[in-house]
């Protein structure tokens, strides 16, 4: 999401480089390229010329301190008024009630059962909740299946009846079982529904006045664009939502949505969706979203999801085993697998500063996770435990056994020891260490 506008934006704040200070011709010339940046993401035009003039007014006459050359003055500008226009700063989910009530509501297709599984295992993991989920879908079979095999999969517990077709009935019954039961939480899926269909809005209308929810969020596909705009005004008309979830926004999407749907309907986006796993759900920070628009990255997020995978006391363990020199590919294994659950290759690239224009044209290969841990799973444990053992005719072995080529399996023992070496040396240097290396990379 947002690569090219990223890349529009970058060349915007070319113009301005080898100028002095900001004037009213050359800053016009720049705003000229981001406004059209922002209209080709899909923003509204309204919404793009009114950022452009909000800028343009506060770049005009600004003093350029020595520490800073126009363009960046600009980009620090841009960047405030991005954050400003998706919403300044993330706003929580309101749980503060036992149970408290999520009522979710979107257009089919969505995204609104998978987001709902997400959204419970986010309140169990993050916010130590019991939340259990109501299969309100009454209309798609499918759904009600697909929300248990989510409950089960993230083991929360889950409200369904199969034989009864009245939507509004199952919700107020799976609030009285979260009451009876103990769950602190609930959260209601219902069915997509059409903007235009006026008998299904009225049914979410009446679910929504029967539940008195504690929150109601719409759920929207990102890669909608303009529509989910209109999409969200409308429903925002009927059920006046406390808050926006986006949906798919590691697709090939603009990023429209994003930008213009805060200002539109004057609500909050509260969580994005960024991948097909049940883990891959985001708090929404207008201030991080806004760097990464701008090719800064988001170190506090990459930061945020490394925590979420290694605890203290695994880390310590692995401290010693590099000390004693006694790590291993299955430590290297291990190692990966954290890595791949903080989310797609492409979306942690986006998150280190610079990161993204080193591997602009590079095709990063999503499977090469998949790949690693098929080609270490043909080892032996006395291969893994001691990779120095691995020659030609082991390799040969294993890249048979894998499917691979020799050449793939060279070069994974080799990024393993480039890995070894690499942790020994932080270890022993210390943060110096890690900032030469860091320097080095840059």
């Amino acid at each position: 999401m947002f690569d090219n506008l990223t890349t529009k934006l970058d060349s915007a704040f070319k113009v301005l480089k080898g100028h002095g200070k900001i004037t009213e011709i050359n800053v016009a010339e720049t705003l000229k390229e981001v406004r059209r940046a922002l209209i080709d993401a899909d923003v509204n035009f309204k919404i793009a010329k009114e950022f452009v003039d909000i800028v343009k007014d506060k770049a005009i006459g600004q003093n350029v301190l020595t520490s800073l050359k126009p363009s960046q003055l600009l980009i620090k500008i841009v960047k405030d008024e991005l954050t400003s226009l998706m919403g300044g700063e993330s706003v929580g989910i309101n749980t503060a009630s036992s149970p408290s009530i999520i009522l979710m509501s979107g257009l089919q297709g969505s995204g609104k059962t998978t987001f709902s599984g997400k959204l419970a295992k986010y309140l169990k993991t993050q916010k130590k909740k019991k939340p259990l989920l109501v299969a309100c879908d009454v209309y798609r079979p499918a759904a009600i299946e697909q929300l248990n095999i989510l409950a089960e999969q993230i083991e929360v517990g889950i409200y369904k009846n199969t034989e009864e077709k009245n939507p509004i009935k199952i919700a107020t019954e799976g609030i009285k079982v979260a009451k009876k039961e103990g769950y602190d939480t609930v959260i209601i899926d219902t069915a997509g529904r059409l903007a235009i269909d006026s008998e299904m809005m009225d049914e979410i209308a009446t679910i929504h006045k029967e539940v008195k929810p504690n929150e109601t969020l719409f759920v929207v596909d990102a890669m909608t664009g303009q529509d989910a705009v209109n999409t969200a005004k409308t429903f925002h008309e009927v059920l006046n939502f406390d808050g926006i979830i986006l949906t798919k926004i590691d697709g090939d999407t603009r990023g429209g949505a994003a930008l213009s749907i805060k200002k539109v309907v004057n609500k909050p986006i509260k969580f994005v969706g960024n991948g097909e796993k049940i883990e891959n759900i985001d708090v929404f920070h207008p201030d991080r979203m806004a760097d990464r628009i701008l090719g800064m990255g988001d170190v506090v997020s990459f930061v945020e999801k490394a925590q979420a995978q290694f605890d203290d006391e695994q880390s310590r363990k692995l401290a010693k085993k590099i000390a004693k020199n006694t790590f291993d590919l299955n430590d290297f294994l291990s190692q990966m697998q954290k890595v791949k659950k903080m989310g797609s290759a492409k979306n942690l690239v986006g998150m280190i500063p610079g990161a993204k224009k080193l591997t602009q044209n590079a095709d990063i290969n999503e499977n090469a996770f998949i790949e690693t841990e098929v080609i270490i799973g043909s080892m032996t444990p006395k291969e893994r435990e001691n990779p120095k053992i691995l020659d030609l005719k082991r390799k040969q072995r294993i890249a048979k056994g894998s499917g691979h080529s020799i050449e793939k399996v060279n070069l994974l023992v080799k990024q393993f020891f480039q890995m070894s070496k690499m942790m020994k040396t932080v270890q022993k240097g210390g943060k110096s260490a890690l900032m030469n290396m860091m320097n080095n990379f840059n």
